[in-house]
């Protein structure tokens, strides 16, 4: 290195880590061009995501539409693994820092992933459009693929708490007015009804759309990228579970498991036996 062209090696310095997201210099902080400067007191939190996320500012109401989004699942309460993790962390002498990337450690495909592959399922269904299916029969194609990879349960439909998510029919209700507004097309929430109407056809009982699946519509609508799906849930549910961990600090308690000690676990191994030594 010692022979190399000084200039050489400043350039290739500067090079190493490239980044549209951030110029910063003594003094200078510039997101995606814009002076931090100018964007504090002036955007949203939800302006900010899209625009480190996307490179470009969005409207009003896509901001509004994206924060709903986020507002809806912040929390389901500590049954929720990721809650309980942070909890738990917690009682075991964990900081906030710690509870919280425990949590969200599991936030990954059973636990968190449900929106992502909703909206990758969309995302296939719209593909079969664009190729001129008929949405009936792209939805049925999308449905078929999506289980012969995955199983049976499709993400974004069903829950085994709610009969109905409550979340849902609210989040669609914003669509649809957003969609009356021009703000977004209405597609993906068609799609969505559709994939609903097809499972309460085959299965004989409604399986509502759950916060996944509204969600994954939402952020579909918005052209996020199914990835973005699950690092925008993951943002969300980080609200929860910072709320959820400063708690449990408050209140105390020590090396909390995941049930009181009176309830018992079942043990289903060999029963009593000498070691043969």
């Amino acid at each position: 290195m010692a022979d190399k062209d000084p200039a050489a090696l400043l350039d290739a310095a500067r090079t190493w880590w490239s980044t549209e997201i951030i110029d910063m210099k003594p003094g200078v902080i510039r997101f995606r061009g814009y002076p931090i400067e100018q964007l504090i007191g002036a955007v949203s939190f939800p302006q900010m995501i899209w625009l480190m996320l996307r490179g470009s500012l969005p409207s009003l109401n896509e901001s509004a539409l994206l924060e709903a989004a986020l507002v809806a699942a912040v929390d389901h309460g500590p049954q929720a693994p990721s809650i309980a993790i942070s909890r738990m962390a917690v009682t075991c002498g964990l900081p906030l820092n710690g509870a919280m990337a425990s949590a969200i450690n599991v936030l990954d495909d059973v636990h968190g992933g449900a929106g992502e592959q909703c909206m990758e399922l969309y995302a296939d269904i719209a593909r079969h459009l664009d190729a001129g299916l008929p949405l009936e029969q792209a939805v049925e194609a999308g449905v078929d693929a999506f289980m012969a990879a995955h199983g049976k349960i499709v993400s974004g439909f069903g829950h085994r708490f709610h009969p109905v998510d409550p979340r849902a029919p609210r989040l669609l209700g914003l669509v649809e007015a957003a969609r009356e507004r021009g703000v977004v097309s209405g597609r993906f929430a068609e799609i969505g009804r559709t994939v609903e109407a097809l499972l309460q056809r085959r299965k004989g009982r409604p399986i509502p759309m759950n916060i996944d699946g509204a969600t994954a519509v939402i952020y579909a609508e918005l052209g996020f990228s199914p990835p973005l799906g699950r690092g925008l849930f993951i943002l969300s549910r980080s609200v929860g579970i910072l709320a959820h961990a400063w708690e449990q600090t408050r209140q105390g308690g020590r090396i909390k498991g995941p049930m009181p000690p009176s309830v018992p676990y079942s043990y289903t191994g060999p029963a009593p036996r000498d070691f043969p030594g």
